[in-house]
């Protein structure tokens, strides 16, 4: 899969979980439970015990309907050790520029963190196929993500802290082409409870938000 399709299969779907667990089944666990919900698309962290090897498993027992990225990508070294493992995205907290000029060699997605509109536009000039805006609730939230967009509407911006179901809506509104969402959708109390199908209804319900906040931009567009 090449890095135009890793970035379309994001924005059609409009989530990236975030899974942070305790031990790798959990995190596989979390995976399936995501999937069933209709969100096939996982940002395994690096601080999961064995991340590589959770993005080994999902990628090559769950790849064909399950796209597998990694996340807290502080180096380029571990850029490269993800990618080996499976991941088709590459996704850092910080902007790292050695950590885009790896995923980009490798022919993978790269989102790289940005806060600043300085960041951002060197995330973005530095070939990263979205920059993941974090923590963007820390600055305002959607009303943040609404200002960056103001001077940089060509620049695709992914979210992250401060996303629930009650301001989904407002960042897609905002401008946000998909969502990068933790706790609040990847239960970790639920995983560890064995209620898996916590997560399966949690995703099912952030979908909805998304498709609903989606289609009144359509209708408010003017023809």
């Amino acid at each position: 899969m090449n890095r135009e399709q890793v970035v379309r299969w994001i924005e059609e779907i409009g989530v990236v979980p975030v899974v942070r667990a305790s031990s790798g089944a959990l995190a596989v666990r979390a995976g399936r439970a995501l999937a069933a919900g209709g969100i096939e698309v996982l940002e395994i962290t690096m601080t999961v015990p064995d991340a590589l090897g959770v993005m080994h498993e999902i990628a090559s027992k769950m790849g064909s309907h399950v796209l597998v990225g990694a996340g807290t990508v502080l180096t380029a070294d571990a850029a490269r050790g993800c990618i080996e493992a499976g991941a088709q995205f590459i996704v850092s907290p910080g902007l790292n520029l050695e950590v885009i000029r790896v995923a980009q060699e490798l022919g993978k997605a790269v989102f790289p963190g940005a806060l600043t509109p300085t960041e951002v536009i060197t995330a973005w000039n530095a070939g990263a196929d979205a920059v993941k805006v974090f923590p963007c609730s820390a600055m305002g939230g959607a009303k943040y993500l609404r200002a960056l967009r103001g001077p940089l509407p060509h620049v695709k911006m992914l979210p992250t802290g401060g996303v629930n179901l009650t301001t989904a809506r407002d960042f897609i509104e905002a401008g946000a082409v998909a969502l990068g969402v933790g706790g609040e959708l990847v239960d970790a109390a639920a995983l560890e409870a064995g209620q898996d199908e916590v997560l399966t209804e949690r995703a099912r319900e952030f979908l909805s938000v998304i498709r609903a906040a989606r289609a009144g931009l359509k209708k408010s567009a003017p023809a």
